[in-house]
């Protein structure tokens, strides 16, 4: 509908003097679809022309009347309600989504513009949790309108490859640990080691100090300690790709914290050159406070550098090496102030790119209503959780539709595509509740029903097929019935959609997207005769093939396969 919003704005910005971008924000969508298809209110221009919400409602409805464009303009108290010509929007949707669906999705505003952006990031030796899906799909989704709006796009997996954890890791290791035991099942195995570190140095403490004595060697470059340092993120590695490979999730560089540590002097040196570094308890620090932040530690009271040394030196060498203009963090609401402390810290190093640093922050995630604990070994696998899924779907596929071809593959795509979908169709800063009986139900607003869409429309195009139809490139509108103007209507606002998902990071509105045109095609198929209808056949096919190749397109977006078959 962006076109038909551009049309109105232009219109009305030569008649009555105003920016047509502001005219173009205020164009609205009724609430109730009879008062129109399109709405604008009048109120925000009494002040600037000195006249009455009434009266210029009056003179914008005669002046869009006067172009012959619209089916009907009328002025209602301050508002103008448009309504439009069905056939010409039919038939300007459907023919564009036939052609490429990616060109009503999106004008590529980002031509030219870089983004790196930072998601994912597991820490080595330790489980991948149901707890890390939320960076690691929301992230992909990122990358994915990020790049259908016309971005470069720079994925990088942050691991956690370094810090006292390691330590921990090296002894518990030593004193209990197996090799072949370990790698049969490396990180679990790791982790079960980990835990057991923390339950033993509850009543011998003395393990904290061997284990900060065995990360010093790490520091260091003990020959041991490296082996096994570079053994742990080895086999690690290895688990963590094959979850990434189930998922659809790539990155183009696994960057990870170990490797800015040769990097971070020269942060602290500018840091110090600038003189932004100010004592604090022994530690050096940057005053925040006239931004009301507490100070951002640098370098600590022991003369090891932290986190935001670690992530100031690697948003220089995202900027530098990759040439991104804006970096992204897709990390966990908890992080906030961090963040806002790193971005501030930049911008008083004066990298104008500051700016456009932005932390994607998201709720927490739960597990059948409760948290979970690494430390305390509570962790749901998320290659369990995955694992589940698959066979679930499996079950109902076998329930419902036992004689399916390649059955396993579409397990597979339903299965993982629910547990994607769960987490994206909420706006990401709400927690999210991780439960199978909702996740893979078909009938609820879930990645399921929307597949199984995708699924009924191809169904149809092949039933068509089979009867000699094919959905045409050029075809007549015979009339628009109201469940197929509300489907078109869904379909017009894609532009629109995937603009705000951008500019707000939020795949929840693609999500929202494309469960309204599943909702809409449903009622569109249950209302409108297809395959026998004969004077609307060909442009109902042609609108069922183009909500198909929407769909396809919106699930991918969102990091979902498309069966054609469940």
């Amino acid at each position: 509908m962006l076109q038909q919003k551009t049309a109105i704005a232009k219109f009305v910005s030569d008649a009555l003097s105003l920016p047509e971008a502001d005219v173009s924000t205020m164009i609205e969508y009724p609430p109730n679809p009879e008062l129109g298809d399109l709405a604008l209110p009048c109120f925000r221009f009494a002040k600037t022309l000195r006249r009455s919400p009434q009266d210029i409602a009056k003179d914008v409805a005669g002046v869009l009347s006067a172009t012959g464009q619209f089916a009907s303009v009328e002025a209602v108290g301050g508002y103008v309600n448009v309504k439009l010509q069905r056939e010409l929007v039919f038939k300007d949707v459907v023919r564009t989504l036939q052609e490429d669906p990616e060109k009503l999705f999106s004008r590529k505003r980002g031509v030219g513009r870089t983004a790196a952006i930072d998601y994912s990031s597991p820490n080595i030796a330790k489980p991948f949790s149901v707890g890390h899906l939320r960076s690691t799909v929301i992230g992909q989704a990122i990358v994915h309108m990020l790049k259908a709006d016309g971005w470069k796009v720079v994925g990088i997996n942050h691991l956690g490859d370094w810090g006292t954890q390691f330590g921990k890791t090296i002894v518990a290791y030593l004193k209990w640990g197996d090799e072949e035991v370990v790698r049969q099942n490396p990180v679990r195995e790791l982790f079960k080691l980990y835990v057991k570190f923390h339950e033993e140095a509850q009543a011998n403490p003395e393990l904290e100090e061997e284990a900060r004595e065995w990360f010093k060697k790490l520091e260091d470059g003990d020959p041991e300690a490296t082996r096994l340092w570079q053994w742990f993120i080895s086999e690690s590695l290895k688990v963590f790709r094959s979850m990434y490979d189930r998922l659809g999730v790539t990155f183009d560089h696994y960057l990870g914290e170990s490797f800015y540590n040769d990097k971070m002097q020269a942060v602290v040196d500018e840091l110090r050159d600038k003189n932004l570094l100010v004592e604090s308890e022994g530690a050096e620090v940057v005053d925040l406070s006239a931004w009301n932040m507490p100070p951002c530690i640098i370098v600590k009271s022991d003369g090891a550098t932290i986190y935001a040394t670690r992530d100031l030196a690697a948003a220089n060498y995202r900027h530098d090496e990759f040439g991104a203009d804006t970096l992204i963090y897709v990390v966990g609401a908890e992080q906030t102030l961090h963040f806002s402390q790193v971005f501030k810290v930049l911008e008083l190093m004066e990298r104008p790119w500051a700016k456009n640093c932005k932390h994607v922050a998201f709720g927490m995630m739960k597990y059948n209503g409760e948290r979970m604990s690494t430390r305390r070994g509570k962790v749901v696998y998320l290659e369990d959780v995955l694992e589940k899924a698959v066979d679930e779907a499996r079950k109902i596929i076998e329930e419902k539709n036992p004689n399916l071809a390649d059955k396993d593959a579409v397990a597979e795509a339903v299965g993982i595509g629910a547990v994607i979908f769960n987490d994206l169709k909420s706006y990401r800063m709400h927690d999210v509740d991780f439960r199978f009986e909702d996740v893979l139900n078909f009938d609820g607003e879930t990645g399921p029903y929307a597949q199984y869409t995708h699924a009924r429309a191809c169904s149809v195009l092949r039933k068509a097929e089979e009867s000699g139809f094919q959905p045409a490139d050029d075809f007549q509108v015979m009339g628009v019935h109201d469940s197929e103007w509300r489907l078109i209507y869904q379909l017009g606002q894609a532009q629109e959609v995937l603009e705000r998902a951008v500019d707000d990071l939020d795949p929840s509105l693609i999500a929202r997207f494309v469960l309204d045109v599943c909702h809409a095609f449903n009622r569109f198929y249950h209302d409108c005769p297809i395959l026998s209808a004969e004077a609307e056949r060909a442009q109902r096919l042609a609108l069922t093939n183009a909500t198909r190749k929407a769909l396809a397109y919106g699930l991918h977006l969102l990091g979902l396969k498309a069966p054609t078959a469940m």
